[in-house]
């Protein structure tokens, strides 16, 4: 039945895209004759060259030839929107080492003379993991305030969960995005982030919400236990109540062990202090390499002030303030070191 599914898919395809290019070639035909390139120009290719055809192109770009951070950053800088400086941010590395790191994928293609031209339906596993490493991080860069970015983010991972049904970590980055989008009209006030904890859940869209826990069950049926998969179930227990903290962090651990991720051990922190670990969320936080990593100081300025350090707190979120690039993040943070100040000079009205 995949065999069938997948040999249909192509000749669908095949078929879509002759009617297309027939069409081209009628219209050449009215004009000067001219020379067509078989490889796309990354430096000029634009928005208009995509219009829906965006997945069948993600999938072009992820060309296994390069490695796979290379096929993302480099997709996410040609069809994503994303700039080279916000693509750094994803990958926690200096601007200008992702701008080398693209220059030499464009040079790899170049030199190698790989053919951008979107995969056949069998070979489209092979370039899984990078595209939902892309469509994951145009997600995230939207999560921040670019709701454009995360309306495509989810059209993208809608494609894909048809083009590929039974694939469990596509339905968990699905559902991944539809949970937490979820909380999307909540999540700002007067410009200003506001915590899970503080959000108005009458904003919260349960219809999609509804939508993301379909979606995730699909995945567990589908016997779904990978990195998507995981941060989806962390994000169904996000809109639930009460929050079940000790199964959040128990989740985050097991996230950990699967991808090594210093950023989810972060998360892993932050869940095991609203389980009432504090003194154990901050002994994991400083055993992390995140120096350049706001939220790495946010939240360790965040433990410091519940165990009454307030100085090291007060260090930790000035740190933070360096390196926030969201207006709205910063004003949290200056909110924060506000409350700080309150605190210290003995302000009644603190309650934090």
């Amino acid at each position: 039945m995949t065999t069938a599914r997948n040999r249909a898919i192509d000749r669908i395809r095949r078929d879509r895209t002759l009617t297309s290019k027939t069409a081209l070639l009628e219209l050449e035909a009215k004009r000067e004759p001219a020379t067509v390139s078989t490889h796309l120009n990354l430096d000029e290719m634009d928005d208009a060259m995509i219009s829906d055809e965006r997945l069948e192109l993600v999938f072009t770009c992820c060309h296994p030839a390069l490695a796979l951070d290379a096929q993302v950053a480099l997709t996410l800088r040609t069809l994503g929107g994303l700039t080279t400086e916000e693509i750094a941010r994803a990958f926690l590395v200096p601007e200008p080492t992702m701008a080398k790191r693209l220059t030499r994928a464009k040079a790899k293609i170049k030199a190698a003379g790989i053919p951008f031209r979107v995969p056949p339906a069998h070979l489209l596993p092979d370039r899984l993991a990078a595209v939902l490493a892309v469509v994951y991080l145009i997600f995230n860069e939207g999560y921040g305030g670019r709701g454009d970015l995360a309306a495509e983010a989810i059209r993208l991972g809608r494609a894909f969960a048809e083009l590929m049904p039974d694939e469990p970590e596509v339905h968990g980055l699905l559902a991944l995005m539809l949970l937490n989008d979820s909380r999307r009209d909540a999540r700002f006030s007067d410009g200003t982030v506001v915590l899970l904890r503080d959000q108005d859940r009458s904003l919260w869209d349960t219809v999609q919400i509804a939508d993301g826990k379909a979606v995730l069950e699909r995945a567990l049926a589908l016997g779904g236990r990978g990195p998507y998969v995981l941060q989806a179930a962390i994000a169904s227990l996000h809109v639930d109540e009460p929050q079940d903290w000790p199964q959040i962090a128990a989740l985050y651990g097991e996230l950990a062990r699967a991808t090594s991720s210093p950023v989810v051990e972060l998360n892993r922190a932050a869940a095991l202090a609203e389980a009432g670990e504090a003194e154990a969320a901050l002994a994991l936080v400083d055993g992390l390499e995140l120096e350049s990593y706001h939220y790495f100081h946010a939240t360790r300025a965040e433990l410091l002030r519940r165990l009454d350090r307030d100085d090291e707190a007060r260090a930790a979120y000035d740190r933070a303030l360096s390196l926030v690039h969201s207006d709205a993040e910063r004003r949290f943070l200056e909110q924060r070191v506000a409350e700080l100040a309150n605190r210290s000079a003995g302000d009644p009205a603190d309650a934090s």
